[in-house]
């Protein structure tokens, strides 16, 4: 069983999935602040200062009321809508980037050499089992 495990562990597949998993996390760090360091500004600006993580409803009265607080759900889904977009520029700027290399290797790549076809094929073999 321990021979399994490692034999799992050293798959291509769990390595790359290890790395794709620590990038993310640090990449997560990077988009978060600039949602929240770069554009929520921008958008406040825009909306005149409005805070949404204030925005809620009461659910009753005095200090250990509780409240529904809609503002922040707000807040989460521009959040999200905002991060969403930026991945998606981020992602489709790598699929041009290697859609450009990959135009590169074919251009440079050597014609394979032609070979016989497939009728010149059959007829050696028609040939051969005539002899």
């Amino acid at each position: 069983m321990l021979k399994e495990f490692k034999d799992f562990i050293a798959k291509g597949n769990v390595m790359d999935m290890a790395v794709g998993i620590i990038i993310g996390a640090a990449f997560t760090a990077i988009v978060t602040s600039l949602v929240g360091d770069l554009i929520n500004p921008i958008i406040s600006l825009v909306t005149g200062g409005v805070d949404f993580s204030g925005l809620k409803i009461m659910l009753g009265d005095g200090p250990d009321a509780a409240s529904f607080n809609y503002g922040s759900f707000i807040n989460a889904v521009i959040n999200f809508l905002i991060i969403a977009f930026v991945v998606f520029m981020l992602v489709r700027s790598v699929n041009k980037i290697k859609n450009a290399a990959a135009k590169e290797e074919a251009a440079a790549a050597p014609a394979a050499p032609a070979g016989p076809s497939e009728i010149d094929l059959l007829t050696e073999i028609r040939d051969a089992l005539k002899k």
